[in-house]
């Protein structure tokens, strides 16, 4: 795996820690949703699920937990539902896991502008890889990236980094802006 020196430990963590849990689950999974809370501060409000989830305050400092978001819409991309939510202040950041399968550069200029057409030639393209991407964000503006490619399906192979898919990054960024930042933005 690479490693960046200007990464987050806690949300880096975080994000492999998610990783690991949907490699256990297997591919063709649907979308998810995470909210990153702070460890520390689950164990200070919740004690019960804190013992339950077998957090303790020594390894609460500094680190984040993984809360997955039971109810998301069916029938709809990852992408198009992220717009419409908004996270409390107590949520310190979020992550998404989503599988995809992406092109190699030299399909660039060749897919078709339908959506339709497009996901017809990316299934039917003999360079074409499936990917599960899990991408995270903090409110403080740090972002992590995991990626595993079905063809390489081990632990050994999945890459990070901070900006590996930028485009889901941002829509991930925006679910943590409070409307005064929303409103100053525009």
């Amino acid at each position: 795996m690479d490693y960046e020196l200007d990464v987050d430990p806690a949300l880096a963590a975080a994000v492999l820690e998610i990783e690991g849990h949907h490699a256990r689950a297997g591919w063709d999974q649907p979308a998810r949703l995470y909210a990153l809370v702070d460890t520390a501060r689950l164990v200070a409000q919740e004690p019960a699920l804190a013992a339950q989830l077998g957090l303790d305050e020594p390894a609460a400092q500094g680190s984040l937990t993984p809360v997955e978001q039971e109810d998301l819409p069916a029938g709809q991309q990852l992408e198009e539902v992220l717009p419409g939510i908004h996270w409390p202040a107590v949520v310190a950041g979020c992550a998404a896991v989503v599988e995809r399968l992406v092109l190699p550069p030299a399909a660039d200029g060749q897919v078709p502008d339908d959506p339709a057409a497009a996901a017809e030639f990316a299934r039917e393209h003999p360079d074409a890889e499936e990917v599960r991407i899990i991408a995270g964000v903090t409110r403080h503006g740090a972002s992590y990236c995991a990626l595993r490619m079905r063809s390489q399906d081990e632990d050994m192979a999945v890459m990070g980094g901070n900006d590996l898919v930028p485009g889901l990054l941002e829509l991930l960024r925006a679910t943590l802006l409070d409307d005064a930042e929303d409103e100053t933005d525009e």
